[in-house]
């Protein structure tokens, strides 16, 4: 596939990476388009082609009292809203069958959660939407097993697949990306480096995550410099009161820089 598949994306001729970059979860609709219209502005002067990211609901938590969303309805209506409103593509994720068909009627890509990926169901589900369908490796599959799931979505009518790693697990409360999988990966389908969820640091002793924001440009410099694809970044304009994965967001004051070493990273590695 190639990115004039995703609807109402820009500069796809720029040979800069995409992006999918957003809020964890949609919280409320002031929210989204506040962080909707910055990442905007900044891909647009840097020419990235930008996919707003947003989950319309968290059902992967570990406790039962953490946040889950605002109403299924009500967030995909938002993120219906953030693309009308900015004119650009929307990816969420699904957990359920039944979730396939109903998020795409609101957005332009399925996202299949890492713990989910070999839920062939599901895989088939999102696939039978016609929609572009971005799944995420699992913590405890190598890239090697990706085709697999790459494979699901070819045998169910759709050649529309990318691949996004967002670590492995290492130990039992730590992540590592394994570099020398893109390659592999970019073999079986276009790949995506989730930089933030490859920080985390699950704790499973109180049941929140943690992670290391600190290292999100190095992460990320690194997955440029590997010819990813794609980078997946969450970011918040206040991660420390994010209602999900703020441990391991990037604040969004800080954006506007990354992305500018990732473009002029990727212009040098263009012309080697």
């Amino acid at each position: 596939m190639n990115l004039t598949d995703v609807p109402k994306l820009k500069h796809t001729d720029s040979d800069n990476f995409f992006l999918l970059c957003g809020p964890c979860a949609i919280e409320g609709e002031d929210m989204a388009l506040r962080i909707a219209e910055k990442v905007v502005k900044i891909t647009d002067r840097l020419k990235i082609p930008y996919i707003f990211k947003g989950s319309f609901k968290k059902a992967n938590r570990s406790r039962i009292d953490s946040f889950t969303g605002i109403g299924n309805e009500n967030a995909l209506q938002i993120l219906k809203k953030v693309s009308e409103t900015f004119d650009i593509p929307t990816v969420t994720d699904i957990h359920e069958v039944s979730d396939a068909v109903l998020a795409a009627q609101y957005v332009d890509v399925l996202q299949i959660p890492a713990f989910l990926v070999r839920q062939t169901d599901l895989v088939v589900a999102a696939a039978k939407t016609n929609k572009v369908v971005n799944l995420k490796k699992g913590q405890f599959m190598s890239p090697e097993a990706m085709k697999h799931a790459v494979q699901k979505v070819k045998d169910s009518g759709n050649d529309k697949a990318w691949i996004t790693d967002r670590g492995t697990m290492f130990g039992y409360q730590d992540m590592i990306v394994d570099f020398r999988g893109i390659p592999t990966m970019r073999h079986y389908a276009p790949t995506v480096l989730d930089v933030t969820h490859s920080l985390q640091q699950p704790n499973q002793s109180i049941g929140v995550t943690g992670g290391r924001p600190d290292m999100i440009e190095t992460i990320a410099r690194a997955g440029v410099v590997n010819h990813v694809d794609g980078l997946f970044i969450e970011t918040h304009f206040d991660p420390a009161n994010a209602k999900s994965d703020g441990a391991n967001m990037l604040h969004l004051d800080n954006l506007e820089r990354l992305l500018a070493n990732l473009t002029a990273i990727r212009k040098t590695i263009n012309s080697l």
